[in-house]
């Protein structure tokens, strides 16, 4: 397209260029998102845990308010486009049990649960008995468990489908991207593999990992972090999410559907390495088993790699950028699911009035030095 394009263009159309896309459209804008195959990348390995209060971490408190806002908009934003759409994308709200196997692993937990207690977030130490009672299927053998009730997941590629479906037809572009295009300073559009341009008044940056090294784009601090992530199908493994600590190994299982569950996740600073490793597999199956025995009986249905967008602090980039017209939406590391509803509200009436909401202001790209005084 060379005639002026629509209102916005998204550059990425995972759950977050979805989203925005979605939300803009409510304001009344015209949107088109260029992706050659939306929701191929982190999306679709997405474990789908909305976990603000087991994710917190030291140091992290300012991203911890982002996501509790974002768990609480939640409900809304499924029901919403479950009756827009007639998909449904069902919450699972049976909570998220955290679970240890030895004394060091208690000790750790202990010391999450102490943190928690310090920040006035509700979670419940439990006994393994009182765990198991929860989650019959867990091994014997665990420790003790933290049990956060308020911590829920959500199918990743149901709400990613249900965002596609909720867009008017022709706004989805599905052709290779090779850059923003830019002219007299500013960005007006995406550059396509055959040298076509889908301009728009203002685009946004949301291509996940690939946004720090964009061609065209202002340089930002995200890069991948490889994940190896599994799925696996057999009867009733489990009710609600289990994170586990087995001897110092990080594990979660989180299930889907009636019978699925997500094993996941290796944390791989290896660039864009997409190789789904032997090591990587029985490292996962390995701890995911001794969590849940009856995984052992499961098919193992998928094993795929798919790349986390990483920053230095561990949170997303929200808002303007160095360039004029440039809006970024990139970043979000282990939390893109759940940051869906807040970063597209966010980033819709960024481009619509033109300044961002205050839950979200501070999240962009000046706090690491970068000038960020450009307008949408």
């Amino acid at each position: 397209m060379t005639g002026p394009g629509t209102d916005v263009v998204i550059a990425g159309g995972g759950l977050i260029g979805a989203g925005i896309a979605w939300r803009c459209v409510h304001r009344g804008l015209s949107v088109t998102v260029v992706d050659p195959s939306p929701g191929s990348g982190a999306s679709q390995a997405a474990g789908g845990m909305l976990a603000p209060v087991s994710e917190a971490t030291y140091g992290e408190e300012r991203l911890l308010r982002l996501c509790q806002e974002s768990l609480r908009r939640f409900p809304s934003f499924v029901a919403e486009l479950s009756a827009e759409t007639g998909h449904e994308v069902s919450l699972r709200t049976t909570g998220t049990l955290m679970v240890g196997f030895d004394a060091d692993d208690m000790r750790a937990l202990d010391e999450l649960h102490g943190y928690h207690r310090e920040l006035g977030l509700t979670a419940s130490r439990l006994t393994p008995g009182e765990a198991r009672r929860m989650e019959p299927g867990l091994t014997p053998r665990l420790r003790g468990a933290v049990h956060v009730a308020g911590d829920h997941s959500v199918d990743g590629r149901a709400l990613h489908a249900a965002l596609l479906a909720a867009l008017p037809p022709a706004t989805v572009v599905r052709r290779p991207l090779t850059g923003i295009t830019v002219e007299s300073g500013r960005a007006v559009g995406v550059a396509l593999a055959d040298g076509t341009v889908v301009r728009g008044g203002t685009v946004v940056l949301a291509l996940g990992a690939v946004s720090g090294s964009l061609p065209g784009a202002p340089a930002l601090p995200v890069r991948p972090v490889g994940g190896q992530i599994l799925r696996a199908r057999g009867e009733r493994l489990l009710e609600g999410t289990v994170r586990a600590l087995v001897r110092g190994h990080n594990a979660y299982l989180v299930p889907v559907g009636a019978d699925g569950v997500i094993i996941g996740a290796t944390s791989e600073e290896k660039g864009w390495d997409s190789r789904v490793t032997a090591g990587g597999v029985y490292e996962l199956l390995r701890d995911a088993i001794e969590v849940l025995p009856g995984l052992a009986e499961a098919e193992l249905t998928e094993t795929l790699v798919r790349f986390r967008p990483g920053t230095p602090d561990n949170a997303p980039i929200l808002g303007l950028t160095e360039l004029p017209g440039l809006v970024a939406a990139t970043g979000h590391y282990r939390n893109g699911v759940l940051l869906t509803p807040v970063t597209s509200d966010a980033i819709a009436a960024l481009v619509a009035d033109g300044a961002l909401p205050e839950v979200a202001t501070g999240f962009d790209a000046s706090r690491f030095g970068i000038h960020s005084g450009g307008s949408p």
